[in-house]
């Protein structure tokens, strides 16, 4: 079985900043060194030491040290040394050390993981075991890190899709607010009424290629895919299906109810967004956005599930892994880094510390304290993923084969030749999907 998660790899680059590689206490390693760590050693007969390594911002490092000088506080024998990186610098350094067999006892990966599977020593065995307890999350978390029927590692957080959107504005327009299972046809019914009855856009801008491809085609049923979860051939076989999202966009587009794609481009960064700036009702966000995207609007703004194709259909929404935390083939105390990376994703006063910073954490209570002190958009955020957590998903690829790339760009291209009457929706549809089939020949 192949893991039933959307990839985390986008929603990864959304966690990811820029910052140089540094160390932030006297027990960090040199992140700058060009000498790679020895393997796990005992420091001496009472006490052993563990190597972590992860990559992000200031605020990821601060808060992931706290945790660390938390665990050892509570085990004295353990001694934990780590290193921080920028995304680059780490799998620069992780590459060094998976040639020299020295990786790190606990590494941090994303979406790009099974290029390093060979590293990996599946934490499944330690949860069979009972030194992680996963009692207080269910099969849809755990499935975003599971990989051929094996729990690789755990997700230090998960995001999901969604619709920010401002309830004062379907208000003011009369127009009921989405429900969990609403559909395209009433987004574009709220569209054109918003558009109608206030002049501004019903919606900014959307993620086209996810929303009308990856999960339009498993909207359509629960087996299907826009690409194979071989990776070697796309996942369904009727063009027509990705048809009526090409009509939508340019029914919307010429109704005045959204952006054309001259509109589109001015939109910079999610401060400047049309949602943000009263111009639109509703836009395309991911669950980690929604505090920001609050925060920038100063009013209230919620949170509504990706419209479905049919009420009684697949949501074709899936909750998705920013990273997890694997224990290390090269580890000589695998057992140790196991016991961490379960206070690490199961202790409350940890996960306060860690706040969420890398995604919403997989374990119920863990989020229900969370939740607890959290201001609205964040209390929204969390009860949204959890409610994505809830829905019925099929077998969904979790890997996008290296074509994906350009199959997207000429899918975008199909949708502004279609807004602009070069091609019908018709002729989109079935030249996105000759264009994709033929990579894959």
């Amino acid at each position: 079985m192949k893991l039933k998660k959307l990839t985390a790899f986008i929603l990864s680059a959304l966690l990811i900043t820029g910052l140089t590689a540094c160390g932030s206490s006297d027990k960090a390693s040199g992140a700058n060194s060009e000498e790679a760590p020895s393997q796990t050693t005992e420091a001496s007969a009472d006490k052993t030491t563990l190597r972590m390594a992860w990559w992000g911002s200031q605020a990821r490092h601060d808060a992931t040290v706290k945790v660390i000088e938390m665990y050892e506080a509570q085990n004295p024998t353990i001694d934990i040394e780590y290193e921080f990186y920028d995304f680059d610098g780490y799998f620069t350094k992780l590459n060094t050390l998976v040639a020299s067999n020295t990786v790190w006892d606990i590494f941090q990966l994303g979406g790009n993981f099974p290029t390093y599977m060979d590293k990996i020593v599946p934490v499944g065995e330690y949860v069979d075991s009972g030194i992680v307890d996963v009692s207080n999350t269910n099969d849809s978390f755990l499935s975003t890190t599971t990989w051929e029927d094996k729990l690789l590692g755990l997700s230090n957080g998960v995001n999901c899709y969604g619709i920010a959107y401002d309830p004062q504005l379907f208000s003011e327009a009369g127009v009921p607010e989405p429900t969990e299972n609403w559909t395209w046809e009433d987004y574009k019914n709220a569209c054109l009424q918003i558009h109608e009855k206030l002049g501004i856009y019903g919606s900014s801008k959307l993620d086209d290629f996810i929303g009308g491809a990856s999960m339009g085609i498993s909207q359509e049923d629960y087996a299907l895919n826009f690409f194979a979860s071989s990776n070697d051939k796309l996942g369904f076989d009727d063009p027509m299906m990705l048809k009526d999202y090409f009509a939508m966009r340019q029914e919307l587009v010429k109704a005045g109810a959204y952006p054309d794609p001259g509109a589109i481009f001015e939109i910079k960064d999610i401060e400047g967004d049309y949602l943000v700036t009263g111009d639109a009702a509703m836009t395309w966000v991911a669950s980690n956005q929604m505090p920001t995207i609050a925060a920038a609007a100063g009013r209230e703004i919620k949170l509504a599930t990706v419209p479905r194709k049919k009420a009684d259909g697949p949501s074709g929404s899936t909750i998705q892994s920013s990273q997890m935390l694997c224990i290390s083939k090269d580890s000589k105390v695998p057992e140790e880094a196991a016991k961490f990376i379960n206070f690490f994703i199961n202790d409350p006063e940890a996960n306060k510390v860690l706040n969420g910073e890398r995604g919403v954490p997989i374990m119920s209570n863990i989020r229900e304290t969370l939740e607890a002190e959290a201001d609205e958009a964040k209390k929204e955020m969390y009860s949204f993923v959890s409610l994505i957590g809830t829905f019925k998903t099929g077998e969904i690829n979790v890997i996008s084969p290296a074509r994906k790339t350009e199959i997207e760009d000429q899918y975008k291209l199909l949708i502004e030749q279609v807004i602009y009457d070069e091609k019908t929706p018709e002729q989109a549809a079935q030249e996105i999907y000759d264009f994709a089939k033929k990579k894959f020949e």
